[in-house]
């Protein structure tokens, strides 16, 4: 027999409940960023370094990317977008898709990411070519 006070299985989760998981997200990425922001990744030995540069001496999509995180938290977005501008726009978009999922969680609805293939396709692309002209002659600019 079922208790008349418990909540049905369909029954709606109360706001802190459904901000549980954001929360969650939130506090790992803060926490994230503080130890890069407090670890300076432009000294060396304080992590590890990106294997595919270290074997075979290209730039991979990511590298800089820590850099790019520590000049963010220290306000310096020039500095941040010199070491890895796709880095900072993928900082800033998931900002911006954390903040919808906090939205919608609020209101009781779930998130649902349902991207077209053409954003996904293009944004690999973009970062295809981001990471072949880093690694030309000509593209030392986009060096980290």
């Amino acid at each position: 027999m079922q208790s008349v006070n418990a909540p049905s299985p369909s029954a709606p989760r109360g706001r802190a409940a459904r901000l549980a998981a954001p929360t969650g997200v939130l506090a790992a990425v803060a926490a994230a960023f503080a130890y890069v922001g407090a670890v300076d990744p432009n000294e060396p030995g304080h992590y590890p370094v990106c294997p595919l540069l270290h074997l075979t001496g290209l730039y991979c999509p990511g590298c800089g990317g820590l850099r790019s995180a520590h000049a963010v938290v220290h306000g310096d977005l020039l500095a941040a977008l010199e070491a890895n501008a796709p880095a900072v726009l993928g900082y800033a978009g998931l900002a911006v898709l954390w903040t919808v999922w906090v939205v919608r969680a609020t209101r009781g609805r779930p998130l649902r990411i349902d991207p077209p293939p053409v954003l996904l396709w293009g944004s690999g692309a973009l970062l295809l070519v981001f990471t072949v002209v880093r690694n030309l002659p000509f593209g030392g600019w986009l060096h980290p």
